[in-house]
């Protein structure tokens, strides 16, 4: 195998191998009184029987531990014009609680009661199903209850550290 190969062990190089995996680019999402949004790219399906999705979610951010004190959640799979909304909900300098939400379009979740993002793609709302401790990250797994797909349309991508409209 020809190119550089480079010590796994090292969270920069680490990064940059991953980042040659092409992923979506999504906002999860928990109401109640205090919601939360953050932008995430670990996110996959499970399973279609039962129909579950996961999310991973590093230890240190505020959404880990909004997602430990609440049963419900969203995912809103970004379009490829959302790149300000990722940006967005990345950004920890963006206000807390429900004032963060006065600067996308959005709407509760019939079935989470979590924010969806309006103009994306597709929305999944779940149930907190269960959790696994992974390194630095929690994997969330989530029950699907309820799910949206506007028809058409790209999504937004994560590749090699950059958003990205998919091609």
């Amino acid at each position: 195998m020809e190119g550089l190969q480079e010590t796994v062990f090292e969270k920069a190089s680490l990064r940059r191998v991953f980042g040659a995996f092409a992923t979506g680019v999504t906002v999860v999402t928990v109401g109640g009184e205090i919601p939360h949004g953050m932008t995430a790219n670990s996110f996959t399906a499970v399973s279609l029987d039962p129909p579950l999705i996961l999310v991973c979610v590093e230890r240190d951010a505020l959404m880990h531990d909004v997602l430990e004190q609440h049963p419900a959640f969203a995912v809103s799979i970004l379009a490829a014009d959302q790149t300000g909304v990722a940006r967005y909900f990345a950004d920890k300098r963006r206000p807390v609680g429900r004032d963060q939400f006065d600067a996308v379009p959005w709407s509760f979740g019939a079935c989470s009661g979590a924010p969806l993002i309006q103009g994306s793609l597709a929305h999944l709302e779940c149930a907190l199903h269960e959790s696994h401790e992974a390194g630095d990250h929690t994997i969330y797994i989530g029950r699907i209850l309820a799910t949206w797909r506007r028809p058409g349309d790209d999504a937004l991508l994560f590749l090699n550290g950059e958003l990205r409209p998919a091609a």
